[in-house]
């Protein structure tokens, strides 16, 4: 899947692989994960094999397919954007050859007038691939972490250490408070609520003090979405506005 988005902090989507592995508490209802079963359902080749039934529901198996036939899209692309790399899975996930990822990445050394996001649940492995002599630092790059509770803040340690031109954090989907998390080094937060027929609820004041933590640290501050099980009636208004700040160091399409 590849082309126009309607995920509130980006403007298009590029998928040039499928599936994925439930690594956190944070993967349990991935909209990814629904949407794979469905496609899978409606026999597109791509996402075959991607998920199996588990109970009620869906959950992936591990498997990743290469989707080599989207790979250069974004060269065909000729408007600048802000582009979300792998929305529906993890690039930086152990099932990805490195090989592959270095192919991802000389297309985007390549489409230069696009902003490419990259959101990761394993920044180790980004970490240990990206400082490798192959894979050059990109200014059109950014680079960023998912961060659901406080258990996994760890993670914010490992992407300070990642080259980047723009690093951010995805406290999303929000399962419980994160107060005053140490963001030196990030330029970006995104926060949102979980969406979905079993979405768990977020609490305001999580979101707030998430809000006054980036304002404090000098973070631009995202909010996406309360989420729940009708997220378009909850909204994304916080104090009566609606926050969208992208970082100040980054050059916007």
């Amino acid at each position: 899947m590849a082309g126009s988005s309607d995920i509130e902090w980006t403007e298009a989507t590029w998928n040039p692989i499928a599936g994925c592995k439930i690594v956190s508490p944070g993967c349990t209802n991935c909209y990814a994960m629904r949407m794979a079963a469905r496609l899978q359902a409606m026999d597109m080749k791509k996402y075959a094999g991607t998920t199996r039934k588990s109970g009620t529901r869906h959950v992936w198996t591990g498997r990743v397919n290469i989707d080599a036939a989207s790979l250069a899209a974004p060269l065909d692309w000729k408007k600048p954007q802000r582009i979300f790399v792998n929305s529906m899975s993890d690039l930086f996930q152990e099932a990805v050859a490195e090989n592959f990822i270095l192919r991802v990445w000389q297309v985007i050394e390549q489409a230069h007038w696009h902003t490419f996001q990259i959101l990761t649940k394993r920044p180790e492995r980004m970490l240990e691939l990206l400082t490798r002599p192959a894979f050059a630092t990109l200014p059109n790059v950014w680079l960023g972490t998912s961060i659901e509770s406080e258990d996994y803040l760890d993670r914010i340690d490992v992407l300070r250490q990642v080259p980047a031109s723009v690093r951010f954090i995805s406290f999303e989907p929000l399962v419980g408070p994160i107060v005053e998390p140490d963001m030196r080094g990030i330029h970006w937060a995104i926060v949102g609520g979980e969406s979905g027929p079993r979405a768990r609820p977020m609490e305001a004041w999580w979101v707030e003090a998430l809000r006054d933590s980036c304002k404090d640290q000098g973070v631009a501050f995202f909010f996406k979405q309360w989420g729940g099980t009708r997220k378009k009636k909850s909204g994304r208004l916080l104090d009566g506005r609606v926050w969208e700040d992208y970082p100040s160091v980054a050059t916007q399409p």
